[in-house]
């Protein structure tokens, strides 16, 4: 498992990080939380050291199962979790998730969101000085975001969605994130699961907790077309779900790609088979050309930053 620095912390985190948030609820599909548990075991084994929750309702029970597993091994890993503007208020909201957790602080607290009140990111100020946190830093969407998060708020990292399929906001603002030297972890790289290269064209979600279950048969038909376009990576990565992971790891920026994770066999081929995984050149090439030809909003990525970034200028 090779390692990253995560950003300016002084932390060395895995280069794919366990997503727990499937493990405690059913966003996305029934849950084993032995087979939960046992996932968290493998991952630790194959040296995985970063695990990133949240404490929003559709997680169900994820900080509870995640804290059993830390209880004899908490030193060892990395935590990260969320804040998602629970009534009772972020401070109460934390004591809370610090029980749950069986710790003493949080490594790094993300805001699920970016807030409308500034009082809030006082408030998240005040917990790291008080160490109840040790880093913090926010979730976000959009390109402007970043912007907001890069002029007027002081965090560590940010966590961003980036994938083969939807490469912004991180291209939009990739020479910024590396300016200003944050941590970067990354989330839906398999773009719900398409990018395994596991679904058909005529898949269907039935269960009504899974978050696809409410995505159209036109929109499914959409996501699988774009996938087949980039299957040419196979060749060189061994499998789709390899390169999509390997993809965003191409950048020096991120700090971790978070994979979802919520059974053993899961674990063996996110942190076993999937660490490592390149793209070679000419791929990289490719995916920026067709991704700029899928870019229909026209969105003037920065071409010629992004090939300096990853070398290919």
């Amino acid at each position: 498992m090779p390692y990253r620095r995560f950003g300016a912390t002084g932390l060395q985190v895995s280069e794919i990080g366990f997503g727990a948030w499937a493990i405690g609820g059913k966003a996305y599909g029934a849950v084993d939380v032995k087979d939960s548990l046992r996932a968290l075991a493998r991952a630790e084994e194959l040296g995985c050291n970063l695990v990133d929750t949240a404490s929003a309702t559709v997680y169900g029970d994820s900080e509870l199962v995640l804290g059993e597993f830390l209880r004899e091994r908490r030193s060892r890993w990395i935590v990260a979790t969320k804040y998602s503007f629970q009534p009772e208020g972020m401070t109460a909201t934390l004591e809370a998730q610090l029980k749950r957790l069986g710790t003493d602080a949080i490594d790094f607290y993300q805001l699920h969101w970016l807030p409308g009140d500034p009082h809030l990111d006082d408030e998240l100020y005040g917990l790291k000085k008080a160490g109840k946190v040790r880093f913090i830093g926010a979730s976000i969407y959009a390109a402007s975001d970043i912007d907001r998060v890069i002029d007027h708020l002081h965090l560590d990292g940010v966590q961003l969605p980036f994938s083969l399929l939807d490469p912004d906001p991180f291209l939009l603002r990739v020479d910024r994130l590396r300016q200003r030297g944050l941590a970067v972890l990354i989330r839906s790289a398999l773009k719900e699961g398409f990018l395994t290269g596991k679904f058909r064209r005529d898949a269907t979600f039935p269960d009504p907790n899974d978050q696809r279950h409410s995505w159209s048969a036109e929109k499914i038909s959409r996501t699988f077309d774009e996938v087949e376009r980039f299957r040419f990576l196979e060749a060189d990565a061994g499998s789709l779900l390899r390169a999509a992971v390997a993809y965003p790891l191409s950048y020096p920026e991120v700090s971790s790609v978070l994979l979802g994770t919520k059974t053993a066999a899961q674990a063996e081929s996110n942190f076993h088979e999937i660490p490592g995984a390149r793209l070679s050149t000419p791929s990289l090439h490719r995916i920026l050309t067709l991704q700029d030809e899928m870019d229909a909003g026209g969105r003037r990525r920065p071409a010629a930053l992004v090939r300096r970034v990853l070398g290919l200028s």
